[in-house]
């Protein structure tokens, strides 16, 4: 008996080993990588240390990283990703802007929110309860809201109505950007959800191994459909700080804006199969992310250079977190 338990817990202890290092070199490289991009942009552009170019990166990494805390949710629960965030984000960036005059700023902007959350629970039953493909099921849903968004303003664009909820968005507390605040906060909360609470918990069993979270007693289908909420939810406020801060807003106003988020998660190391990932991860993902599109525009490198950069990173992220998986079932 006892030499037949020998080599299973030796492979289980070398497993434990190989996954701690190729962890330790997953977090290495890529924070080697972020100070080799950091490094050549301080080199190649005097712009690029300048104040006004971080408070750029900040803000525009704020606008993309609420969606990225969202889109860990469903990555991790094992939706591949939500397609719908270009249309809740339209949501939130119309519907805050549009409803100021009629109800005020502040309840425009809590029900621009609300409506997205709502259009992430309509995909989110569609996939946990229906057993619809979460890509089919977002971008159907997508679709639809973004057609009754455009038919709502005509196609035109919706402009802001009160000067003192933009100022409010644009101000800076200790120097720091408010909207940059709020993703910070939002980042923490996603984080102790996910890495701390027992949603958090069953988030990560259902991606895992859904059968067996099920048999465990954990609401898998429940678990599936409130990742997208929180999806549709954290779009929603990241389309209302985005159209209170420009004071405009369009249809079309989240177009790249999933891309942009799916490539930072993946890139962190979050696994698009499921089961693995954290928020601080896709975090690190996005700050990689958002510095190497800084340079790149920095540089002149054309738009369809900078996504085919970027779809390069996703292809290679993948390919490393299935190289991975399947070394670890090994």
């Amino acid at each position: 008996m006892s030499s037949a338990s020998e080599p299973a817990q030796g492979t289980g202890s070398r497993f434990q080993r190989n996954s701690a290092m190729l962890e330790l070199l997953s977090k290495a490289g890529l924070g080697l990588a972020i100070l080799v991009v950091i490094l050549y942009g301080a080199l190649s552009s005097p712009v690029f240390f300048t104040t006004g170019n971080m408070v750029n990166i900040l803000t525009s990494m704020a606008i993309v990283g609420i969606v990225v805390v969202g889109m860990t949710f469903v990555l991790v629960v094992g939706g591949l990703a939500d397609l719908s965030v270009p249309a809740t984000i339209a949501c939130g960036a119309i519907l805050s802007l549009a409803l100021q005059p009629s109800i005020g700023a502040v309840p425009a902007f809590a029900l621009a929110i609300a409506l997205a959350g709502f259009c992430g629970l309509i995909s989110g039953l569609l996939v946990g309860y229906v057993g619809i493909n979460p890509i089919i099921a977002t971008l159907g849903v997508g679709t639809i809201v973004l057609g009754i968004v455009q038919a709502a303003v005509g196609g035109v664009i919706v402009y802001g109505t009160n000067p003192a909820s933009a100022d409010f968005v644009k101000s800076r507390v200790f120097g720091i950007p408010t909207i940059v605040l709020i993703f910070l906060v939002v980042t923490l909360v996603g984080h102790f959800v996910l890495g701390r609470t027992t949603w958090g918990r069953w988030t990560f069993a259902t991606g895992s191994n859904a059968n067996a979270a099920k048999a465990s007693a954990v609401p898998v289908r429940a678990v599936k459909a409130g990742a997208f909420v929180i999806t549709g939810l954290c779009a929603g406020l990241s389309g209302g700080l985005l159209g209170l801060t420009l004071q405009s807003a369009r249809p079309l106003v989240g177009t790249g804006y999933e891309f942009s988020a799916i490539t930072a998660v993946v890139v962190g190391g979050v696994s698009i199969m499921g089961g693995f990932g954290s928020v601080p991860r896709a975090i690190v993902g996005l700050i990689f992310v958002s510095v190497l599109t800084n340079v790149m525009v920095l540089e002149g490198v054309r738009t369809p250079t900078q996504g085919f950069v970027l779809g390069l990173l996703i292809a290679v992220a993948v390919a490393a977190d299935v190289a991975l998986r399947r070394r670890g079932v090994a």
